[in-house]
């Protein structure tokens, strides 16, 4: 019979810290067995930063703590692509930045972090169209400008992660999959969230049409689910602050038990173009939000992240994929495993 596929398990870890502090979240991840994180919110010397915003000084620190507790980095965490694609006044506080200025500003340093904390993935968004359009008419622009942005990661040797998300343009599967095709880059993947798509009021079936319409450009997945509330009146637009119901992979709406074991087949192929490019294999990554989640961030508490990864660990356990947890080698080789 032959070997299970194996992922590489990774998390939010600003998720699972109080204080934010870097060797809060480390010593967070580290308990749980994690090797690999995404850093976002991060508390260096007495302040909270996002990650785009550390100076030179608390990089070198972010490295040196991450070697202390041998953490590696997934991706950057950045916001990149949430921002308006138009300056239009449609209501939102969304910013606008004009696109030579966006690129030559935050899209450099998303790159530049990436290479300082050495990964070779950006996570980036897909820019918010005026609220209360149509995001299919808005295409056109969006591709030209992710493929802008992926051209310039390109050429840096990073590639960036396309999240589906709502309210934005890239916001189910389908979306994804016309950007991706359209921008038709190497240095482009898609990033899946059952959590982001549950949210809108889908279905379990929904959720896994969505997931198979971005299955071939996907490069990684970040790991959250919702409930859906049936009282709540859907208007087709997402209040992010007013998210209350993020759950366990294993207990929410998406059907993540059916979109893993599909999945299962093309961990594979994936892994081995992901390698290709240098990353070290398929990263499925937690953002859980159990205890609430907004539109830059989210949070889980210890406890909460905890619960999330052994959600997630009993969903792969039960579909058939592998995923290594540091300290169970010592476990396994004192009982000759």
């Amino acid at each position: 019979m032959p070997d299970n596929p194996k992922i590489i398990l990774s998390a939010f870890a600003d998720e699972g810290a109080v204080s934010k502090t870097a060797v809060e979240q480390m010593a967070t991840l580290a308990a749980l067995g994690l090797e690999y994180y995404s850093p976002r919110f991060v508390d260096i010397s007495g302040s909270v930063k996002h990650v785009m915003a550390l100076n030179k000084a608390e990089i070198k620190k972010l490295n040196k703590i991450h070697a202390d507790y041998g953490m590696g980095v997934t991706s950057i965490g950045s916001p990149i692509g949430k921002v308006k694609l138009l300056d239009v006044d449609d209501g939102t506080h969304n910013r606008f930045v004009p696109f030579k200025k966006y690129l030559s500003g935050e899209v450099q340093t998303s790159i530049d972090r990436a290479h300082q904390l050495g990964t070779k993935l950006i996570r980036g968004f897909s820019f918010y169209h005026p609220a209360g359009t149509d995001p299919w008419d808005h295409v056109p622009q969006a591709v030209d400008q992710l493929s802008q942005i992926v051209e310039q990661c390109g050429k840096a040797g990073v590639i960036f992660g396309l999240e589906v998300e709502a309210n934005l343009i890239g916001q189910n599967g389908r979306l994804l999959a016309a950007l991706s095709k359209q921008v038709n880059s190497p240095h482009m993947v898609c990033i899946f969230d059952g959590g982001n798509l549950c949210c809108q009021n889908l279905s379990p079936v929904d959720c896994f049409a969505e997931y198979k319409a971005m299955r071939k450009y996907i490069g990684w997945m970040h790991i959250k689910d919702y409930a859906v509330d049936p009282k709540l009146t859907w208007s087709g637009v997402v209040d992010e602050e007013r998210l209350k119901n993020f759950v366990p992979a294993n207990v929410g709406d998406t059907g993540h038990e059916a979109i893993l074991r599909d999945f299962r087949a093309h961990v594979g192929r994936l892994e081995r173009k992901m390698k290709k490019l240098g990353v070290p294999g398929v990263f499925l990554e937690l953002e859980p939000h159990l205890k609430g989640g907004g539109q830059f961030g989210g949070y889980s508490g210890p406890d909460g992240l905890g619960v999330a990864c052994r959600g997630l660990c009993s969903l792969l356990d039960y579909v058939g994929i592998d995923y290594d947890l540091r300290g169970f080698e010592h476990i396994r080789a004192a009982r000759g495993f």
